[in-house]
C-alpha cells in the first residue's frame, strides 16, 4: 500500500542548538506515532502537533480506530482492516481496527507504511502507566512491539491527579525534550548499546511544577502509594522506584524492557 500519512513539518530554528541537534544528518527524523486511546484522542493529537513543530521532523500516524486501553501487547488474528482517518486536529492518519500492537505489525510487518521509522512514539496516554500498571498498558504494548522489531520507542503517559484534566502540554514538552536528546543518534542509527526504549510518565500538577525527568525502575507494587495524589510542591529527592518519583512531581523514565 502507499502511505498517505507521511507529512513533513519543518521550522526554521536558530543557530544555537544542543549537542544532539547541532550534528543533524541531512535527512529528517521519521517518527511513527500510535497510542491506545484511539486515533481521535486528545493525547495523540497533542503529541502529533508537538512533534510536527520540531525542525526537520516527519510524522506519520497509525493508531487504533477506537479506545484500546488496557490491552497490553495483544494482537489480532487474520487480516487487519485499516481505514483513512485523522487526528482531532485533522492531521492525516491510518486507523487500524485492532489493538495498539497491531498498528506496529501493520505498519512494519505488512508494509502499511513505505519506510522504516527512526522512532515510534506511543501516546500520549490518558493516565499514568507506572509500576505494575505498565504491564497491561496498550501504550506500552505498542512501544514494546516496536522495540521487538529493532525500532527505538518511547511510551508516553500523562498522569491524572485528583480529578484534574491531564496536562498534555507538559507531556508534549517532556516528549520533545526526549526526542531532541536522542535525535542525532536516532537519525544516524548510532545508538549502539544505548538503544532508546523508554516508558515516560509525566504528572499533572495542581500546585508547583514538574521536576526531572529522572530515571527509576518500575515499582513492583503500588501498595501504600496513592498514585492519583501528586505533590509537585515537594522538595524531596528520595525515591526508590517510578511510582515514588511520580507522586513527588517528577517526570519519570523507566526502560520498556522492564515492563514484560
Amino acid at each position: 500500500m502507499v502511505c498517505f500519512g507521511v507529512l513533513a513539518a519543518c521550522s526554521s530554528g536558530g543557530t544555537s542548538a544542543s549537542p544532539s541537534t547541532s550534528s543533524l544528518s541531512s535527512r529528517p527524523l521519521t517518527i511513527l506515532v500510535t497510542n491506545d486511546d484511539g486515533v481521535d484522542a486528545p493525547g495523540i493529537n497533542a503529541v502529533v502537533q508537538g512533534l510536527r513543530a520540531l525542525p526537520h521532523t516527519n510524522v506519520t500516524v497509525v493508531a487504533p480506530l477506537t479506545n484500546q486501553s488496557g490491552t497490553g501487547g495483544k494482537t489480532s488474528t487474520g487480516t487487519l482492516v485499516v481505514s483513512k482517518s485523522t487526528t482531532a486536529a485533522g492531521y492525516p492518519a491510518w486507523a487500524v481496527h485492532g489493538y495498539p500492537a497491531d498498528t506496529i505489525g501493520w505498519a512494519i510487518d505488512d508494509h502499511g507504511i513505505s519506510f522504516r521509522p527512526d522512532l515510534v512514539v506511543s501516546g500520549i496516554n490518558f493516565g499514568q502507566n507506572i509500576g505494575p500498571l505498565a504491564n497491561g498498558s496498550g501504550t506500552v504494548g505498542a512501544a514494546r512491539a516496536a522495540v521487538s522489531r529493532g525500532i527505538p520507542a518511547l511510551a508516553a503517559s500523562q498522569g491524572i491527579d485528583d480529578g484534574l484534566p491531564p496536562d498534555f502540554a507538559e507531556g508534549v514538552t517532556q516528549v520533545n525534550d526526549w526526542v531532541q536528546l536522542y535525535r542525532a543518534a536516532l537519525i544516524d542509527h548510532s545508538y549502539g548499546k544505548a538503544f532508546p526504549e523508554d516508558n515516560l510518565n509525566v504528572p499533572t500538577c495542581a500546585n508547583g511544577q514538574v521536576r526531572g525527568p529522572v530515571k527509576a525502575p518500575l515499582a513492583t507494587s503500588l501498595s501504600g502509594i496513592s498514585i492519583t495524589t501528586v505533590n509537585c510542591s515537594s522538595n524531596s529527592t528520595s525515591f526508590a522506584n517510578d511510582a515514588e518519583a511520580f507522586v513527588l512531581g517528577y517526570a519519570v523514565i523507566s526502560p520498556l524492557s522492564t515492563t514484560s
